[in-house]
C-alpha cells in the first residue's frame, strides 16, 4: 500500500512536536489516527521512523531521512496550490521577521535574497533576539514570521512550525589530526580532548544532551559565543568542537582547513524552521516569505 498525503502531514506534525498528543492538538483530531497513520506508515515503508520512550517520540535516523522527502513533497503541493490563487498584482506593504542568531548567517540571508527579487515593493525590517523573545512576538502578533532554531521551543500551542533543515551534529578536528585518520569515529573517542563549546541560547538544550552523551564531564578548554572563534580555534589545534551541520565550513578566516567527521552514537540534533502564529489569517507578505523559505530548503 502506497503512503497517503494524509500519512505524511501526520509523521510531520510529530517530527516538529514530538509527541503523539501534541501532533494531534495540532492538527486537531484525535491521538488514534495519529497512531494509526504512523504505524502504517512504518508498515509501508518497512522501516521505524520513531523510537518510542515515556515521555514521547525520537526521530530515528532514518525517519530524519524520511522527514526531508516528506516536508519537500508537502511544499510541492502547497506550491501548486498557491499558483492557482497567485494574486496578478506586485506585492507590497510591510514584513517584520524574527532571526535567532546561529540561523541569521546560514539560512535567513538566502531566503531574503530570494523573496526580495519576487517582491522588491515590499519593505522588510529584521530583528534578531533569543528563540524565547520571538516566539513572544510572534504570539503577540509584533512579529509576521521567524526563522529559526524550533528544537527546544516553548510554546508550541500559540505557533506553528515548518521544518526547513534537521542538522545532526558533527565532530570538527583540525586538519591532520589523528581522528582525521579513523574510518569511523565514536563518542568514546573523544573523552580525553580538549573541546571548544559553542554558548548560544537557541542550542543550549541539545548542547546539554551532547555532554550527557559523554557520561564522564568533558575537557572543555575554551566557551565562546562566536562560531567563528570555534573554527579558528579548532583550525589551530586548541582543541575539537562538536556543532550543528549546517555551520560547517572548510576554512577558518585565516585560511586554515577544517575537517568534519560523522560521530557514531545517539547525538542531538537541531532543526530550523519557519514560525508563524496560529488562529491568524496570513497577510500575504507572510505567505510568500514562506513560500520562499520553502524554495530554499527544496535546493539545498
Amino acid at each position: 500500500m502506497a503512503f497517503t498525503f494524509k500519512q505524511l502531514r501526520y509523521f510531520v506534525a510529530v517530527a516538529e512536536n514530538g509527541t503523539v498528543s501534541g501532533a494531534a492538538q495540532a492538527l486537531a483530531i484525535s491521538q488514534s489516527a495519529v497512531t494509526e497513520a504512523i504505524r502504517e506508515l512504518e508498515t509501508d515503508l518497512g522501516v521505524p521512523l520513531f523510537t518510542r520512550h515515556p515521555r514521547g517520540l525520537d526521530i530515528t535516523h532514518k525517519g530524519h531521512q524520511f522527514l526531508r522527502h516528506a516536508t519537500g513533497i508537502l511544499a510541492g503541493v502547497s506550491d501548486a496550490r498557491h499558483a492557482l490563487t497567485q494574486e496578478g498584482e506586485a506585492l507590497t506593504g510591510t514584513l517584520h521577521v524574527g532571526v535567532t542568531s546561529l540561523v541569521a548567517g546560514y539560512v535567513l540571508s538566502d531566503i531574503l535574497a530570494r523573496f526580495r527579487r519576487a517582491n522588491p515593493q515590499v519593505e522588510v525590517t529584521a530583528l534578531e533576539d533569543t528563540g524565547d523573545y520571538l516566539e513572544h512576538l510572534l504570539v503577540g502578533g509584533e512579529l509576521d514570521v521567524a526563522v529559526m532554531v524550533t528544537t527546544n521551543m516553548r510554546d508550541r500551542m500559540a505557533l506553528h512550525t515548518e521544518i526547513l533543515d534537521t542538522s545532526p551534529y558533527q565532530l570538527w578536528l583540525p586538519n591532520g589530526h589523528d581522528l582525521a585518520t579513523r574510518p569511523s569515529v565514536s563518542i568514546e573517542d573523544l573523552t580525553d580532548e580538549q573541546m571548544i563549546m559553542l554558548r548560544i541560547d537557541e542550542i543550549e538544550e541539545p548542547t546539554r544532551k551532547l555532554l550527557s552523551a559523554f557520561g564522564a564531564r568533558p575537557r572543555v578548554a575554551f566557551r565562546t559565543r562566536s562560531v567563528e572563534a570555534v573554527r579558528s580555534l579548532v583550525a589551530t589545534g586548541a582543541g575539537i568542537a562538536l556543532l550543528p551541520e549546517m555551520v560547517y565550513r572548510r576554512w577558518s578566516l585565516e585560511g586554515d582547513r577544517i575537517v568534519s567527521r560523522d560521530v557514531s552514537g545517539s547525538l542531538p540534533v537541531v532543526q530550523v524552521g519557519t514560525v508563524w502564529r496560529k488562529g491568524a489569517p496570513l497577510k500575504r507578505v507572510t505567505r510568500e516569505f514562506i513560500q520562499a523559505a520553502q524554495t530554499h530548503k527544496n535546493t539545498k
